[in-house]
């Protein structure tokens, strides 16, 4: 089965030689209205969109930009994109973005809940840093935190107040002749590389325990 991939950030550059292509897209302004330029300004999106093919070259991917000139917008705009994730039919959403003012976290709490029971996974930073982030921290998303030890090519699944909770690199895939520290880095890389993983194991199995005892072995 092929696994379809919302990437919910900046857009994509589509022709980057570490995305390929991709399957489609729509943008979103910060009021929650579509429209169909999803090209990416600021690279953020590109680069997240680069470590999750990496790691799951077979799957489709999506562009929905809600980011333009900067890397913010407004709640609606997130909200209308994990709706449209879900309407879509994708399997996982890749969120490596949050929020952490409380006033977000009923409607976020509300599209998550419905956006789970159209089966779609969304995969966000659970938190960073002592800030907790929304909606990464909430029930029904998978959560992910930063670990600068663990190898690119690994994640790892541990246990965090009884909640289980996913840790992984926060390196993007390597840019020829760029040094590492100079690329960008950070939890929004963790979160891509764990997207990469999961969408691996969504193509065998259909629910999140499957999933996760899949990447445990």
């Amino acid at each position: 089965m092929r696994v379809r991939i919302a990437i919910i950030d900046s857009g994509v550059h589509a022709a980057h030689p570490h995305v390929g292509g991709i399957a489609g897209g729509v943008g979103i302004d910060e009021a929650g209205r579509e429209h169909d330029d999803y090209v990416d300004r600021l690279g953020h999106g590109t680069a997240v969109t680069a470590a999750i093919k990496e790691k799951a070259p077979d799957a489709e991917l999506y562009a929905v930009r809600i980011f333009d000139r900067r890397l913010s917008t407004g709640i609606a705009a997130l909200v209308h994109a994990i709706e449209w994730a879900a309407c879509a039919g994708m399997h996982l959403a890749n969120l490596s973005l949050g929020t952490a003012r409380v006033e977000h976290e009923a409607v976020l709490r509300e599209v998550v809940d419905r956006a789970s029971a159209h089966g779609l996974i969304l995969v966000s930073a659970r938190d960073d840093e002592g800030v907790r982030w929304l909606p990464g921290s909430l029930p029904r998303v998978l959560p992910v935190q930063l670990d600068w030890s663990c190898p690119r090519d690994e994640c790892r699944i541990v246990e965090v107040d009884g909640e289980t909770v996913f840790r992984a690199s926060g390196y993007p895939r390597e840019i020829p002749g760029v040094p590492v520290d100079r690329n960008l880095n950070g939890v929004s890389f963790a979160v891509a590389n764990v997207t990469g993983f999961v969408a691996r194991a969504r193509a065998t199995y259909a629910t999140l325990p499957g999933i996760i005892a899949a990447l445990r072995t």
